[in-house]
């Protein structure tokens, strides 16, 4: 009999032995002062525990029963890390349907085979709850497949390179779009440049007749050409935008070089273009990044990903995908819309596992600021390597208020994208503002989304709030690099990347790669946060690394009770949706050079293999 078994059989008696003791039967004459006679009392207690033993049979032959009702599929003979407090490590599982229905020993394990099910020798292999993307661009990581994929080149001449052979295959008028380059990862710094972006006019020598539009890795920059502004109506004369800047000569001509909201106007422009192609044509290319993102995911472990800002167009694609059972992997969904649109339709899009636990819609995402990498992060302080700036704030106050008003009224989360420390403070504020003024409210779960640079009077204003920092390691890892450059060491040490800060204030830390900002990759993901290794080897403060138990719970356990979904994943445990991983190294415990190494053997989704390594099986 299992654990769970017992511990079932345990509540039954005692709320069998609870009838009795409320009516006086069990209890002490001189407790009770019960006028029942001592033979009407003894009679009573035989009852009672005559009850209580049948009671134990019927569990007992229950618990066997559903031992006799064949699993579909059991895993055996491996090492499982449930992130389960309860039973953290067991051997084996079994899965009916798309449920968990036991854990244990194998011999436990084994009780709930039959004919058909299908059984997994893991040979010793980890198994860990499907990975939880905690926030991620699902239809842009499709996108960014269909694409020039810019994080390839190692300079500007590479990426130049791409975009040359682009334009040699496509036709006059076709855009050229690209996606991943980022100044600070290049090995040369091109000249010339203006604050590090490349500041000549090679763009429109090598694609003349076709408009280019190039997005920074981070989403927060986009560099075009000469026929892309035409397109765009850009001129010496247009305006900064709030919230937004347009990189101009000393001779006041636009550089082709935007950032914030200022992108939106190319961004327009290139979807206006695009709008002359059918609606066919267009929800065509949205379903085959949907279906290469999640092909993606699959590969890598991913089982849930946390879309980070989807409008309700693309969540009325969702809508149909999980219904039709098309989606591939479970998507939770932050609406991204200005709060007009919210306010109308806010109410008929809260959407909670639809299409078999497939799709969640329940949040509400806003952008209190930029990146680091682009300068347009919200800083206190100016950069300490351009002076002359802090950054800048993308949405006013009162409109995040309003937001949150919004989110209130509907029983939305509100996750707001903020990673400089004055972007966190200002975010801080409005979230306790709208506390205290809503006291009735006690298990909201607002998000901070990236919480990358943070002042430290604020560290423990998350613990404090519950508002939950929603991060990404890998992040870490990838700008730490030139976050010291841009920062300062102070401040870096202060507040950069601070997990273990926040989580000595109480927070809870939820982790994800931003993907396609950075791989969806949860393993690389895992080892930045156990390791905060730089490419040069040195490490980036490294007090701050997450013990192993504390990365997996991250990205699992953690991104559940992010998004009110703990109940139903991110632990092994019997009752919750079977999304299972299998590694081909256990990152629990090999050392940490190694961890980057373990690919995926299956990826289990709902009870199914999704994704199946057969080469990783075979060598184990």
């Amino acid at each position: 009999m299992s654990n769970s078994d017992r511990d079932r059989i345990q509540s039954f008696v005692a709320a069998t032995l609870r009838v009795p003791r409320r009516l006086g039967f069990l209890e002490p004459p001189l407790v009770r002062g019960s006028q029942a006679s001592p033979m009407f009392r003894l009679h009573a207690v035989k009852y009672s525990l005559l009850l209580a033993g049948f009671l134990i049979m019927f569990m007992s032959e229950n618990a066997r029963g559903s031992a006799a009702v064949p699993a579909s599929l059991v895993l055996i003979n491996g090492k499982i890390v449930t992130v389960d407090v309860k039973a953290p490590e067991v051997e084996a599982v079994a899965i009916r349907g798309n449920r968990i229905v036991a854990v244990g020993t194998d011999s436990e394990i084994r009780q709930f085979c039959g004919p058909r099910t299908r059984m997994i020798d893991l040979q010793g292999n980890l198994a860990v709850p499907g990975f939880i993307e905690g926030h991620g661009h699902f239809l842009n990581l499709g996108f960014s497949k269909m694409r020039l994929e810019l994080a390839r080149a190692r300079n500007w001449h590479g990426v130049l390179v791409m975009v040359e052979e682009a334009a040699r295959k496509a036709k006059p008028g076709e855009w050229i779009v690209g996606r991943g380059w980022h100044q600070e990862k290049w090995d040369t710094i091109p000249e010339p440049n203006i604050e590090g972006y490349p500041a000549d006019d090679s763009l429109s020598g090598i694609a003349p007749s076709n408009p280019v539009m190039l997005i920074h890795a981070s989403g927060h920059a986009v560099l075009a050409n000469k026929r892309a502004m035409e397109r765009a109506n850009i001129t010496g004369s247009t305006q900064d935008p709030p919230g937004g800047r347009i990189v101009h000569s000393a001779d006041g001509s636009p550089m082709g070089i935007f950032l914030e909201n200022a992108i939106d106007e190319i961004e327009k422009a290139e979807e206006r273009d695009r709008a002359g192609r059918s609606a066919s044509q267009l929800e065509e290319s949205r379903l085959r990044a949907a279906e290469l993102a999640a092909r993606d995911c699959l590969s890598k472990g991913v089982t849930s990903f946390q879309d980070a800002g989807a409008s309700f167009e693309e969540i009325d694609m969702f809508s149909k995908l999980a219904r039709e059972g098309k989606l591939g992997v479970r998507l939770w969904v932050m609406i991204n819309e200005g709060n007009d649109r919210l306010a109308g339709c806010l109410p008929e899009y809260k959407i909670v596992a639809a299409g078999n636990g497939m799709l969640t819609v329940r949040a509400i995402k806003r952008l209190m600021d930029g990146a680091m990498g682009s300068h347009t992060a919200w800083l206190i302080e100016p950069y300490s390597d351009l002076p002359n700036t802090s950054g800048m704030g993308t949405v006013s106050l009162e409109s995040l208020r309003k937001t949150a008003r919004i989110a209130l009224e509907n029983g939305f989360q509100l996750c707001t994208h903020a990673i400089g420390d004055r972007a966190n403070r200002e975010v801080l504020d409005v979230y306790e503002q709208i506390f205290k003024a809503h006291p009735e409210y006690t298990d909201l779960r607002w998000r901070i989304e990236h919480a990358q640079q943070i002042a430290a009077p604020d560290i423990p204003r998350f613990g404090e709030l519950g508002v939950i920092a929603s991060m990404q390691s890998v992040h870490c890892t990838s700008d730490g690099p030139w976050v010291i450059e841009r920062i300062g060491e102070a401040r870096a040490r202060e507040g950069a990347y601070a997990w273990q800060k926040l989580l000595s204030s109480g927070a809870l830390v939820s982790n994800g790669t931003d993907a396609p900002v950075e791989d969806v990759n949860p393993v690389a993901n895992f080892y930045a946060a156990v390791s905060r290794r730089l490419p040069d080897g040195s490490l980036f403060y490294p007090e701050e690394r997450m013990t192993r138990e504390q990365a997996l719970r991250s990205c699992t356990m953690s991104c559940a009770y992010a998004a009110f979904e703990e109940d139903t994943k991110g632990s092994i445990t019997p009752g919750k949706l079977a999304d299972i991983v299998v590694l081909s190294k256990d990152i629990m415990t090999v050392p940490d050079e190694e961890i980057r190494e373990a690919g995926v053997v299956y990826t289990i989704l709902g009870g199914e293999i999704v994704y199946q390594n057969e080469t990783l099986y075979e060598h184990k």
